[in-house]
């Protein structure tokens, strides 16, 4: 029979276990959705981060996508290095100086967006996706300089180019700077469209402000993502400023594409199929369209 005075000598001094040897449930392993849906992370990364039960798209950044549209998560990073600095020695809580080292240090980005090439189904293909864990998603001067050399990479290689947009706009501690990557991504993709290559715009949740402005709606194709908010200025914004009750489902995407400012709307599991399937109706390929949707 097994001796329990040592059991009960234990339990009268307590577990004298170090702290090193305890074993405590790794965080991150359950992910719970808005509307209450508990889901192991593992399932939801191979759900492409959509929660299974309600088919909530998790907000997710340039890592995930990129992993899901380059074929292999094989691609080449371009202006990897690039960093915004300070010229207008913004401060109101903080310096922006202190918080670009903080949001660098929190992500492990260097700034807004990130861009790369690569091959998505066997096309070479230029891909910039913006990451909201970075001040926002705001479009700072790198953001668009960003933006606007991987354009110039597409027509360097005469490929089509895609836009992932995830911000909340304007990033106000640059100012002037900031408004003014407004006119030139436009002005790249104006340059794009003149060398007839294929833009395809992806507005992920949330899309707002200056980026909406600009490059997001601009596409050859515009689509986004179920649930997805889209607009200029936040419902709550709007509401103030017209003093009016918004309709239901104001800003979402299936709003948006309702009233024509959208093309289509995709889960995120069919997006590189879609993405490339756009790319070869602008490209007026059609054999190769037709192997993609069957």
């Amino acid at each position: 029979m097994e001796d329990m005075t040592a059991w009960f000598r234990r339990k009268e001094k307590g577990i004298q276990t170090a702290t090193e040897e305890k074993k405590d449930t790794p965080k991150g392993l359950w992910y719970k959705s808005p509307t209450g849906k508990i889901v192991e992370s593992e399932v939801l990364a191979k759900n492409f981060y959509v929660s299974p039960e309600d088919d909530y798209h998790v907000r997710i950044g340039s890592k995930e996508y990129f992993e899901i549209l380059f074929d292999d998560n094989k691609f080449r990073e371009l202006d990897a290095k690039l960093t915004s600095k300070d010229p207008l020695k913004f401060e109101d809580t903080k310096k922006y100086s202190e918080r670009l080292k903080a949001a660098q240090k929190k992500t492990g980005l260097k700034d807004a967006v990130r861009t790369g090439f690569g091959k998505s189904m066997g096309k070479d293909i230029v891909i910039a996706c913006m990451d909201f864990n970075f001040i926002g998603g705001s479009m700072g001067s790198v953001v668009g300089e960003k933006i606007a050399r991987a354009i110039d990479y597409a027509m360097k290689k005469k490929v089509p180019f895609v836009m992932i947009s995830k911000s909340g706009g304007a990033r106000m501690m640059e100012a002037a700077l900031s408004l003014m990557q407004l006119a030139k991504t436009s002005a790249k993709l104006a340059q794009l469209a003149e060398a007839k290559l294929p833009y395809i715009s992806l507005c992920t949740d949330p899309t707002t402000g200056g980026t909406t402005a600009s490059y997001a709606m601009l596409g050859d194709i515009n689509i986004s993502e179920p649930g997805a908010l889209i607009g200029f200025a936040g419902p709550r914004v709007v509401k103030e400023a017209t003093g009016k009750e918004l309709p239901d489902g104001f800003q979402t995407a299936e709003f948006v594409k309702e009233h024509g400012f959208l093309d289509f709307i995709s889960h995120r599991r069919d997006l590189k199929k879609k993405i490339n399937l756009y790319i070869d109706l602008i490209q007026n390929n059609p054999v190769r369209s037709e192997e993609i949707s069957a």
